[in-house]
């Protein structure tokens, strides 16, 4: 298993940039970055529920009902993920979040490793952990220290609460792998599991859109336009279910340090 899931994730990885620039493509052409993410993951849902129907494996969400409720609830660190992009990318500057969020990661996923956290069995800190995990944090530091135009946009104080919120949605991440790496043992179904998690992260940002547009001056989406958006604009829905299915199969087995790694790598 350990030599299909290794590829596999360093494959889901490299798939994000994809991701990222089609949805970039459906938010531009849609006029609202948060109904573009909703539509985004409410595609990859349907198509996990489909492939799960054609397996045969729509059963396993029977047992829903019975396993703890936190289990389900995976898919909101995805709406947390996307909501901080949105959010941090104008006031931290690309470069910053997105090396922020790596950090956030990386030291989630150490910390569920060492400790055996969220149903993942424990691996020892070793020194080429301890290496890894202090080449990450120093790179994180080199990369905002190398941005002086984010610092001179916020105060101290509220830059750094920013910041720690990039840290915290990227740790979110490894923590989804696991919760629903704990959902997909309890359905006994990872692609049930994997429509699942796509199901609370769609209803959530879609609670999401609709108070940005009662609360505030938020755009409303325009339908009418997305007839004319390239066919590679619909991919970042195909692409989040390969990559979340991927990451819930391959923490089990061969950690989350090593999962999280092989995606950023790829």
């Amino acid at each position: 298993m350990e030599s299909v899931l290794v590829p596999l994730s360093l494959l889901a990885g490299g798939l994000l940039p994809i991701q990222a620039g089609a949805n970039a493509q459906l938010s531009k052409t849609a006029g609202s970055p948060l109904a573009a993410t909703t539509l985004q993951l409410s595609i990859g849902g349907l198509l996990l529920l489909s492939i799960a129907a054609t397996a045969g494996s729509l059963d396993a969400l029977t047992r829903l009902p019975t396993v703890p409720w936190w289990h389900a609830l995976g898919g909101l660190a995805s709406a947390l993920y996307i909501v901080a992009g949105i959010v941090l990318f104008p006031r931290l500057g690309a470069v910053v979040t997105i090396g922020l969020f790596v950090a956030g990661q990386m030291f989630a996923s150490v910390a569920l490793d060492t400790f055996g956290l969220l149903g993942i069995a424990a691996r020892p800190f070793d020194a080429v952990t301890a290496l890894g995990s202090a080449a990450v944090l120093l790179g994180t530091v080199a990369i905002v220290r190398g941005q002086p135009s984010a610092a001179s946009a916020a105060s101290v104080r509220g830059l750094a609460a920013w910041m720690l919120l990039a840290v915290a949605a990227g740790a979110a991440l490894p923590a989804q792998g696991a919760v629903n790496a704990m959902l997909r043992a309890d359905l006994a179904a990872p692609l049930a599991a994997g429509a699942v998690s796509f199901a609370v992260a769609t209803v959530a940002m879609a609670v999401v859109f609709l108070l940005a547009v009662s609360i505030s001056d938020a755009a409303k989406p325009q339908t009418y336009s997305l007839r004319g958006m390239p066919w590679w604009g619909w991919l970042g829905g195909f692409v989040g279910a390969t990559y979340v299915v991927t990451v819930f199969m391959a923490i089990p087995q061969i950690g989350a340090a090593a999962t999280v790694g092989l995606t950023i790598g790829g």
